[in-house]
């Protein structure tokens, strides 16, 4: 088994990366609510609707979300009421309701995604360069 380095540091690379973070994450908001704005949405309703992917729970929206479970119902209750979605039983969980997309709220998502994918802070970077990106985030994220 190959042991790793310790990388000893002043706190440099720290600081470094924790700016360089804080700055990504500050474009990635700017740019989440600047598709908000056209698309006629709340900033958590763009991220909601780009995490409903498949039919999931509410539960599951929050984690993916990163969320309380209250705040992604309150956020879901909005998306219904505007008839981008709908809650049906659970196939399997008769305690739990599955988030489904209408096909208003599956038109919606697909232009919230499109428009999300193409004006990306993340389009200035090579294929090859974001999986990287996202390699090192996984790594730094994935406890040991």
């Amino acid at each position: 088994m190959t042991r790793q380095p310790e990388l000893v540091t002043d706190g440099q690379i720290d600081r470094d990366v924790c700016k360089l973070v804080h700055q990504f994450a500050q474009r990635l908001d700017v740019h989440v609510r600047r598709i908000a704005e056209e698309v006629g949405l709340t900033p958590t309703q763009v991220v909601a609707l780009r995490e409903l992917s498949e039919p999931i729970t509410a539960r599951e929206l929050a984690t993916r979300m990163s969320c309380e479970p209250s705040n992604a119902t309150f956020v879901l209750d909005r998306l219904e009421q505007q008839g981008l979605l709908e809650r049906r039983p659970h196939p399997t969980d008769r305690r739990a309701k599955q988030i489904v997309l209408t096909p208003a709220g599956e038109r919606c998502r697909a232009d919230v995604v499109e428009r999300l994918g193409a004006q990306s802070p993340l389009v200035t970077l090579t294929a090859d360069q974001q999986d990287t990106l996202r390699e090192l985030l996984r790594a730094l994220v994935t406890p040991r």
